[in-house]
């Protein structure tokens, strides 16, 4: 058995918790997320927590285990709490506008870049129009929205320009040498 699975995962008072042939549906305060978990895996919910179980011992049930639990509980931190992923842009004269659904970049192309947003996903940019805050309830969607605007403008490892998550260090490249 996965060490991961095994653990229990506490459901907050404003959750609630569905499951119904194979689809898993959680509701809380900042809204509802459905997931169809795999038919080698077993949950249930029992005294205010959602246990996860499995059939087999083989590596492919182990990590469906793993996988099942940790979804599952991201799916219940996020109608609860939600999830928030912070962008940073660096360089001259790149700024960032959210318009309506859509983000507006300028990152040193010849014309602005319009990056539409998901439904369930918001973004603001702080006043310096250089920090981007994405805010939602699904981890993976956030994760893949954030993955997608930083490869508009991967950071350059000479300069340090480009979309970067917050924190995110770089380890810059020396450039070349001068003649001797």
């Amino acid at each position: 058995m996965s060490r991961i699975g095994k653990k229990p995962i506490e459901i907050p008072d404003q959750v609630r918790v569905e499951i119904k042939d194979r689809i898993i549906t959680v509701k809380g305060p900042k809204g509802e997320l459905s997931w169809s978990y795999p038919e080698r895996i077993k949950v249930s919910v029992n005294n205010g927590n959602i246990q996860v179980e499995s059939d087999g011992n083989s590596k492919v049930d182990r990590t469906l285990h793993g996988l099942t639990r940790s979804y599952i509980s991201n799916m219940v931190v996020g109608v609860s709490m939600g999830y928030q992923r912070v962008l940073e842009i660096v360089g001259i004269g790149y700024k960032a506008q959210v318009l309506e659904n859509k983000i507006v970049l300028s990152l040193g192309y010849s014309h602005p870049v319009e990056f539409p947003l998901p439904e369930d996903i918001i973004a603001t940019v702080d006043p310096k129009q250089i920090q981007i805050t994405l805010h939602g309830i699904d981890k993976q969607k956030i994760g893949h929205v954030a993955a997608s605007l930083k490869s508009l403008k991967r950071p350059d490892y000479y300069k340090g320009k480009g979309i970067r998550y917050a924190g995110e260090r770089l380890k810059l490249k020396v450039g070349k040498a001068g003649k001797k």
